[in-house]
């Protein structure tokens, strides 16, 4: 299908209000969105990973990317939601006798809104990953910058993490690639533990005896890997792969390297898996479970996923645990023995709460998947202090009882609300709709909503086919929904729950 040239010019009757039309300007994907009459004509690929917004939706005036589900405001471009921070590039627009046309140049700028940055406080931030960027980012877009510190225990500036088990650890994009947005103003230490919270003097100390005064406090401190528990697990050969560190070190070692064994058959570890095929390594996957995403997506996806890992070359070991690992094999508890050079343990992960524990924090039972309890406005026990991203245990207005999330887009949108609270741009409780998504070499399953279990389930479409739709349910009521091949579906449940 020849694509269409914008610079000619397309009948405005074509864009109906809310309706997405593609085309090109000298060499560039542009889309067109006619919204509130007015007729916006912007970049075409999501800003995050190049998706093509052609494919998206529209929604209460943003233009939703059909891969991430990353959010721009249709006329100012700005991206509203993550992933996505960058904005999308704008173009001159005129409609004139029945024919709109798009310039290669920006439209004439909008005026800049008078109002000076609110006065928010100090804004200490703790955890420099996906949650406490986000939150930190937002705040500095809206000129809060100053107010903010953010404090990361990792040596690196903030970073995508979910490059560490797929793009990065595939060889496919390198450190700078990563990096996430820098943040005007803000003050962000790298390096730098927290080890206390003083909540009647509001200052938190740090592992070099430093301490720093806060307003709002936000935690943000984020999930560890589960250390795996065989004889031999605390060797040098045994790796997890949860930062930039970790999947440095993995790849330093599988230079020399010609197999690897993978424990534990998740979403993190069949990256891991289909990334290590990608460096041409052999890999065998060895999983308490019969099937991989068993417990998350149901045995129709885990037999849909075990099959496309199996026809690139990963071997299974499957309702199986590793007893002993020397080295050069790992013996498992039927005494099979799987020769390997390394081992990745790829097993799941625990939220970070020494911090808030240690300073009396309402924790989370352990039914509702822990964390730190906090309330609609992710407020924790302490109403100076806020929980945000792996650690938050939130409300759920759809189910009707709390839970924790351990996904990125779902801590980048907590960080970002939370901004906004703080800024005083919104009121309302927290409500965002969880979503993530997972790469497995060509195939992508996005999942949008969240139930405990995924027993409860109807499939439509065909699962060998990887064109399908999986929908899951709690307590009688659909909650969850997961695709392959169907991105604006995803799209569309994503918007409907969100509007209840």
């Amino acid at each position: 299908m020849a694509i269409r040239d914008l610079a000619n010019g397309i009948a405005s009757t074509e864009l109906i209000e809310g309706r997405i039309v593609a085309g090109e300007v000298d060499g560039t994907d542009v889309v067109l969105v006619r919204h509130r009459g007015r007729v916006c004509a912007l970049s075409g690929q999501c800003t995050h990973l190049k998706a093509p917004l052609a494919d998206g939706i529209v929604v209460d005036g943003t233009i939703r990317c059909p891969w991430h589900h990353a959010r721009f405001d249709i006329q100012s471009g700005e991206a509203v939601g993550a992933p996505a921070f960058a904005p999308l590039e704008r173009f001159a627009v005129v409609e004139e006798n029945g024919t709109v046309r798009v310039a290669p140049t920006a439209p004439a700028a909008d005026p800049a809104p008078q109002t000076p940055a609110p006065a928010i406080g100090r804004v200490v931030i703790v955890g420099a990953g996906a949650a406490g960027h986000a939150c930190a980012e937002m705040l500095a877009r809206h000129g809060a910058g100053a107010a903010v510190t953010l404090i990361g225990d990792e040596a690196e500036e903030p970073y995508d993490r979910t490059f560490c088990s797929k793009q990065y650890l595939a060889g496919k994009a390198g450190r700078a690639d990563m990096l996430l947005p820098e943040l005007a103003g803000v003050t962000v230490h790298t390096g730098a533990r927290a080890t206390a919270i003083d909540r009647e003097r509001k200052t938190v100390t740090f592992d070099d005896g430093a301490s720093l005064p806060y307003d709002t406090l936000v935690l943000a401190t984020g999930a560890e890997p589960v250390s795996p528990d065989f004889f031999g697990a605390n060797r040098d050969d045994v790796y997890v792969v949860r930062t930039l560190t970790d999947a440095d070190r993995l790849i330093a070692a599988i230079v020399q390297a010609r197999r690897a064994i993978v424990v534990g058959s998740s979403y993190i570890g069949l990256e891991v898996a289909a990334s290590l095929i990608g460096r041409g390594l052999e890999v065998a996957v060895v999983s308490d479970t019969d099937l991989p995403l068993e417990k998350t997506a149901g045995a129709e996806v885990g037999a849909m996923v075990r099959d496309l890992h199996e026809a690139k070359g990963v071997t299974f070991h499957a309702g199986r645990l590793i007893a002993r690992w020397d080295g050069n094999a790992a013996t498992l508890d039927d005494g099979t023995h799987v020769p390997g050079d390394v081992v990745v343990a790829g097993i799941g992960v625990a939220p970070r709460l020494d911090l808030a524990a240690a300073a009396g924090l309402a924790l989370a039972d352990k039914a509702d998947s822990g964390g730190v309890r906090v309330d609609d406005h992710l407020r924790t026990s302490d109403p100076a202090i806020h929980a945000i991203g792996d650690i938050a245990s939130a409300p759920d207005r759809r189910l009707g009882h709390p839970i924790r999330v351990e996904h990125w887009v779902v801590a980048q949108r907590m960080g970002q609300w939370l901004a906004r609270l703080l800024l005083g741009q919104v009121e309302d409780g927290y409500g965002d709709v969880p979503f993530f998504w997972s790469g497995h070499y060509d195939l992508s399953l996005r999942y949008v909503g969240h139930v405990a279990s995924p027993e409860d389930r109807a499939i439509d479409g065909d699962v060998a086919e990887q064109n399908v739709a999986v929908y899951f349910a709690e307590a009688g009521r659909e909650q969850a929904l997961l695709t392959a091949g169907r991105d604006r579906l995803s799209l569309e449940r994503e918007h409907e729950w969100e509007r209840g």
